[in-house]
């Protein structure tokens, strides 16, 4: 069995994202101790933004008249493809970054749909793979809250891993993940305590069931 992984925080340490996606791996790999594991950390190892575009154009240009550029950005891109093609289960931690999705997993995804092999008009190659997205927001963008509706990030990557992809995809959301940083929601302490705690929870459990998939 091998994992892919994909991180797209711009921190390292303190990441919420990361330290979610961890129990999701470490239950994993409870059942998969000696297996495989690709990573891509695309927050602090981006993609250049111009690589997906360049790629593009190059895929309607014919072969012999493909600039060297174009061809090393459709080597990324299909260097992109090949890991999540070898992929068993997929774990994604991506971040809510100023109410929308990080630049760095919309470059990747981007890039990824260049190669012919996820043409969005091809039956989907990864259909059918277990798949966990953990998610994280600095506020509570829920229903009901004062901001309901502010978060313009989930509900594209849910339609990119799930509807476009084929994945079969749990998704774990993490908010109010700034308690404690930012002064304004000290109010919130507990209610984050509780939020975090479900969240590490159903980490937990999706963990488990990608590793028996």
């Amino acid at each position: 069995m091998t994992l892919f992984r994909l991180d797209a925080s711009i921190r390292v340490e303190g990441s919420h994202s990361r330290a979610i996606a961890d129990i999701v791996e470490e239950e994993w790999k409870a059942g998969h101790p000696d297996d495989r594991i690709i990573r891509r950390h695309v927050g602090t190892d981006p993609i250049p933004s111009s690589t997906w575009a360049t790629a593009a154009f190059a895929g309607n240009t014919p072969e012999d008249q493909r600039s060297p550029e174009q061809r090393d950005a459709l080597g990324v891109a299909a260097e992109l493809a090949d890991e999540l093609i070898a992929a068993d289960a997929l774990l994604f931690a991506v971040p809510l970054y100023n109410f929308g999705v990080s630049q760095h997993f919309k470059t990747w995804v981007d890039t990824v749909i260049t190669d012919p092999r996820f043409n969005p008009a091809a039956a989907p190659v990864l259909a059918g793979k277990p798949a966990v997205l953990v998610t994280v927001q600095g506020g509570n963008y829920a229903a009901g809250t004062p901001r309901e509706g502010w978060d313009h990030a989930t509900g594209w990557m849910r339609r990119i891993l799930a509807d476009v992809w084929g994945l079969e995809l749990e998704v774990v959301e993490t908010a109010f993940t700034l308690v404690g940083e930012n002064p304004a929601l000290d109010a919130f302490t507990d209610l984050a305590a509780t939020l975090r705690g479900d969240a590490e929870q159903l980490a937990r459990k999706h963990g488990q069931t990608l590793g028996a998939a």
